[in-house]
């Protein structure tokens, strides 16, 4: 039962009652209470309502901001180099040892030892060629592999 049903209840009642409410002061009293009563649960029912409405608006509103999500991050991913080289401050590695790809900052490379956090190995990092690329990233490659010198 919704509010407004149980106080049109509550008002049948007083009614089935034969309460004097022109003269008897309880009567007057039960009679305001009711009339208010009507009053609130009218106001509830138009917020449930606004609230439902709003709703259903923040719901569009999620599904357009996802789109737009997907046309944003998918163009981001589309502007990256092949290589994975598009960030000057992080570099994509292949380990040698469990075949993970990892992705490494400027230090870790300029260190030339990486230990992977998947195997635990160590390998190192032969940066000989990479002063000469087309990229200007320095990781040396031609775009058709990643870091670790595979096709």
């Amino acid at each position: 039962m919704t509010i407004s049903e149980k106080v049109a209840y509550l008002k049948g009642l007083a009614e089935g009652m034969k309460l004097d409410t022109e003269e008897s002061k309880e009567g007057k009293l039960i009679s305001v209470m009711i009339g208010i009563l009507e009053e609130v649960g009218l106001s509830i029912e138009d917020m449930e309502d606004n609230m439902e409405a709003m709703g259903e608006e923040i719901d569009a509103i999620s599904d357009d901001l996802s789109d737009v999500e997907k046309v944003v991050y998918d163009e981001e991913d589309e502007d990256e180099d092949e290589c994975g080289c598009g960030d000057d401050d992080f570099f994509e590695v292949k380990c040698p040892t469990c075949g993970e790809d990892l992705v490494i900052d400027e230090d870790v490379l300029e260190a030339g030892t990486v230990e992977c956090p998947h195997c635990k190995g160590k390998f190192v990092i032969d940066m000989g060629d990479c002063e000469d690329d087309d990229c200007g990233c320095g990781c040396g490659c031609d775009h058709d592999h990643d870091h670790d010198g595979e096709e």
